[in-house]
């Protein structure tokens, strides 16, 4: 699904974020990229769904080499990559169906099937009967539960996500990853930035570590003491 080959990206500054960054991830895969602030995290996440672009390298996303894929061809792309972020990044002034819908209208589905669609992602995490509410009045993990619905919604293939639980109390952060292993049982690619080794040790999952950018370990799933 995902192949990091001799990746590297360096910011205008001489800052290197990532360098000579390898590796890969299967369809299917559930993987945590984890690091000290500032390891690279949220390049390497940023270079999936080509808010970045690769110094040097190469990404592919099944098959496809991302350096191919033209500013036209980003709006596609990203139907297929789900993005969850630690802001959540709602529409306060949306309702939670409004926002959830947002994907597939600018995907130009047909609205009897966007209904169709919003509401069993919303169903999915917990939130049917807050369709209508606004998002300022959902406390911070139901707010994250309808940037995560917002992400499936449009039933990508991958599915990443920045520090998910970064704002949420412990038993919150469980839930929330809970909800993305549910999407892994059934097929959904997931990788997931995060500094909560606690946590992610509770998910025994692979766990891929950054320093300064580059690739330091690749703990399999098994290994996750």
């Amino acid at each position: 699904m995902i192949r990091f080959d001799q990746v590297s990206k360096r910011y205008e500054g001489g800052h290197e974020a990532l360098s000579q960054l390898s590796f890969e991830v299967a369809a299917g895969e559930m993987a945590f990229v984890t690091g000290h602030s500032g390891a690279g995290k949220s390049t390497l996440l940023k270079l999936l769904g080509l808010i970045e672009r690769p110094s040097h390298g190469v990404v592919t996303l099944e098959g496809q080499n991302l350096a191919k894929v033209g500013r036209a061809g980003i709006p596609k792309l990203r139907r297929r990559v789900g993005m969850v972020f630690q802001d959540h990044r709602l529409l306060m002034d949306r309702t939670v169906f409004a926002n959830v819908e947002l994907p597939l209208m600018i995907g130009g589905m047909a609205p009897h099937e966007r209904s169709k669609r919003v509401r069993a992602a919303l169903e999915k995490v917990g939130l049917l009967s807050y369709e209508r509410q606004l998002p300022a009045t959902l406390s911070a993990g139901e707010q994250q539960r309808v940037g995560i619905a917002r992400a499936i919604v449009a039933k990508p293939m991958l599915l990443i996500a920045d520090e998910p639980t970064g704002n949420l109390d412990p038993t919150l952060a469980v839930e929330i990853m809970g909800l993305f292993a549910e999407f892994q049982g059934v097929g959904t690619t997931v990788l997931i930035a995060s500094h909560d080794l606690p946590l992610i040790k509770k998910m025994k999952k692979r766990v891929i570590v950054l320093d300064h950018g580059r690739l330091v370990a690749d703990v399999a799933a098994q290994e996750v003491l």
